[in-house]
C-alpha cells in the first residue's frame, strides 16, 4: 500500500469512528481542540491528515493512532534466504533487517581444526540444534551438544566449530558489532 493510498482511507475512517460513537462534529472539535470546518475537510478527504491534527482525535476517541491511519497488514513474515558458504561453513541468514541483532544458523562440516581465538566487539549467543560444537573462549575449551547454548563477550578471544567427530549445525546471533571484521586474538605461532 502506498503512502497516498493510506492517507486516502484515513478521513472514511474518522467519520466511520465519530459516526459509529454518535459523536457529532461540534462535540468533537469541542473536545479536541480543532475547527469543525478542519475535521469536516479531513474526513472528506479535502485536508491532509497530519500528526498535529491526528494525535488529539486518537485521545478524543481513545484509541491508538493505528486505528486512526489504518496501517496495512504485515507483509509474508517468512525470511526466504539462499545460504552462503563462508570458510567452508554454510550460514543461512534468519533476519532481513541490516544492522540490530542478527540471527544465522550454520552448518560446519565435520573436520579437525586449529583453534584460530579471535576478538571483536559485541556479544554472541550459540546454540546448539544437532552434533557436538566445540567452544574455545578465553582459557575454556568446551564441547557443546544438542540443546546446549552458550552466551558470550567478544571482546574475550573465541573461535567455535566441529569437534572432528561430525557435522554441527547450530543458531548464532549477535549484535552490529559482531559483524565487524574479528581480529586475532594473538599472532600464530605465539
Amino acid at each position: 500500500m502506498t503512502t497516498d493510498e493510506v492517507l486516502a482511507g484515513v478521513g472514511p475512517r474518522l467519520r466511520q469512528m465519530r459516526k459509529e460513537r454518535e459523536v457529532t462534529l461540534a462535540a468533537l472539535s469541542e473536545t479536541t481542540g480543532i475547527s469543525v470546518s478542519t475535521l469536516s475537510r479531513l474526513e472528506s478527504g479535502l485536508r491532509k491528515p497530519s500528526l498535529e491534527l491526528l494525535l488529539p482525535i486518537a485521545r478524543a476517541h481513545q484509541v491508538a493512532l493505528d486505528e486512526l491511519v489504518g496501517t496495512p497488514p504485515p507483509g509474508d513474515p517468512r525470511v526466504r534466504s539462499k545460504p552462503i558458504v563462508m570458510g567452508g561453513r554454510t550460514h543461512w541468514p534468519l533476519t532481513r533487517q541490516p544492522g540490530g541483532l542478527q540471527a544465522y544458523k550454520v552448518l560446519e562440516p565435520k573436520r579437525r581444526q586449529e583453534p584460530d581465538p579471535r576478538t571483536h566487539e559485541g556479544y554472541e549467543w550459540l546454540y546448539v540444534l544437532s552434533g557436538k560444537l566445540r567452544l574455545v573462549l578465553g582459557e575454556h575449551d568446551v564441547v557443546l551438544t544438542a540443546g546446549e547454548a552458550a552466551e558470550f563477550d567478544t571482546r574475550v578471544p573465541h573461535w567455535f566449530g566441529s569437534t572432528g567427530e561430525g557435522p554441527v549445525e547450530f543458531l548464532s546471533l549477535f549484535g552490529p558489532q559482531g559483524e565487524r571484521m574479528h581480529v586475532r586474538a594473538r599472532p600464530k605461532g605465539a
